[in-house]
């Protein structure tokens, strides 16, 4: 398998020992008190309102990690991040779908949240499921958990679920997860300081009480660099490192050895205008060296993939996508994010999904690589052609490997003649995506919860907006 490495290893340790130096000289901004008390009975100091992390207890917590962390789905399927393979899962908490026949945008709704979810069940480069869509008709306390009340009954893969902020969030989402088996292996919850290095009471209570359950964390900071973190790269991901490392730390204070998922989303500003980008190269650059360093902990490591700043489904889309997507998986990703995003994750389109699920397939087509042995090198094969035919059609050895996926058979890409595509209207991979989205949507069917599963769960987000909204 390639494998590709933007930083030399004498580099991952220099991040590395800057990170260990941000913990322990100028520290983390954490006041919650059942936190500090633990962290200080570890060893933590504070000192200026900051609590200083000592590099023997980041390096304690780190190794009580397990190297994989597994979810399993209703129906069986699970996915196992660290063991090798790359996954895939959509972007999650898209505002608003995009629809490439009108170029326009609307809000989502739970609708939305529903066939997203039945959508990318039927995709096969789709591993694992994260609520996509963060529907406006559902009040802003409860649209958390409407996002995974409203994708459990749609998919048979493993749910990740939406960025929990409170303790209360995740009280609710576990019990959700329970209705479809046990909350530490059908669920897991990313949950985001905020940068730079501050963990507010919220946040640190929903990493206590996903911890407390067993449940599998992934920090998720989501620095800037030039904003909310350094402008240098270097600096910037050492900040997200510390950030992520101060959550690994504080989880397993509180349960030693709970499974953990080094999450990364360092994005960059854009120098004109401040905002946060998604698109440039820097990001596939940045994600690739992530992965490095979450590695170098032997952790499993989930980083952006398929990202764009594009507005549309255009030829920037395009690009900024594959690329920043292609370089983390030759750095040995566990799990790439991305599927259907766009506009830097406000928006969405059920033909970008389809999409992408060809890219994913391409790139996992990349990285398999191929073989060179004697049966390729096809030096008797080239023999026998010479002396007959002079072409390989009907060639045994082109069959076998026609079949055996040596060049990748594309739905969505456009391969004819000019002559054919000029006859047949001309029709571009947006209109042949979503007209395969909606064949999708018409003919693909889900194994339904059951009626009494289905009640408990509506059950438990009545509960949940009598004391939330």
């Amino acid at each position: 398998m390639i494998r590709l490495a933007v930083l030399a290893n004498e580099e991952v340790e220099a991040i590395h020992q800057a990170t260990l130096r941000i913990l322990d000289e100028i520290g983390i901004l954490l006041s919650q008190p059942r936190a500090l008390e633990l962290l200080q009975d570890a060893g933590a100091k504070v000192r200026d309102g900051r609590v200083h992390l000592p590099p023997d207890l980041v390096e304690w917590a780190v190794a009580q990690c397990p190297a994989q962390v597994t979810i399993r789905g209703r129906g069986g399927k699970t996915a196992v991040l660290g063991d090798g393979s790359l996954h895939w899962h959509n972007l999650g908490g898209a505002r608003d779908v995009y629809d490439p026949r009108t170029d326009r945008r609307r809000a989502a709704t739970v609708q939305d949240v529903r066939d997203s979810a039945r959508l990318l069940d039927a995709l096969d480069s789709v591993s694992t499921i994260t609520p996509f869509f963060t529907p406006q008709d559902v009040p802003g306390p409860l649209m958390s958990l409407a996002m995974y009340r409203h994708t459990l009954p749609h998919t048979t893969k493993p749910v990740q679920g939406p960025g929990a902020q409170t303790a209360a969030e995740v009280h609710y989402t576990a019990r959700m997860a329970a209705v479809i088996g046990p909350p530490d292996e059908v669920l897991t919850l990313g949950i985001s300081p905020v940068s730079p290095l501050f963990f507010p009471d919220d946040v640190v209570e929903a990493m206590m009480e996903t911890a407390r359950l067993g449940i599998p964390l992934g920090p998720l900071p989501c620095p800037i660099a030039g904003a909310t973190a350094p402008m240098s790269l270097a600096g910037s991901l050492a900040q997200q490192n510390a950030e992520v490392l101060a959550s690994v730390v504080l989880a397993q204070l509180v349960r030693p050895g709970l499974p953990m998922i080094y999450c990364g989303r360092l994005a960059m500003m854009e120098p004109r205008t401040g905002i946060s980008v998604w698109g440039g190269v820097e990001l596939g650059l940045v994600s690739a060296a992530t992965v490095q360093i979450a590695h170098r902990y032997g952790l499993p490591v989930n980083v952006y993939g398929l990202s764009t700043n594009a507005h549309g489904m255009d030829l920037q889309n395009g690009y900024e996508r594959a690329l920043n997507a292609v370089v983390p998986a030759l750095a040995g990703a566990d799990e790439l994010s991305g599927i259907g995003e766009m506009d830097a994750g406000v928006a969405s389109s059920y033909a970008q999904m389809v999409c992408d699920n060809e890219i994913a397939a391409s790139i996992h087509r990349l990285l398999r690589g191929f073989s060179v042995d004697d049966d390729a090198l096809a030096v008797e094969v080239i023999a026998a052609v010479m002396e007959g035919p002079r072409n390989f059609l009907g060639q045994r050895h082109t069959v076998r490997y026609l079949r055996s996926g040596e060049i990748l058979y594309t739905h969505l890409a456009d391969r004819r003649t000019w002559e054919e595509w000029d006859r047949t209207g001309r029709e571009g991979i947006a209109a042949r995506a979503q007209a395969e989205a909606e064949r999708l949507l018409a003919e693909h069917e889900v194994p339904p919860l059951t009626e009494e599963q289905e009640l408990e769960l509506d059950e438990i987000l009545r509960e949940a907006g009598q004391k939330l909204a």
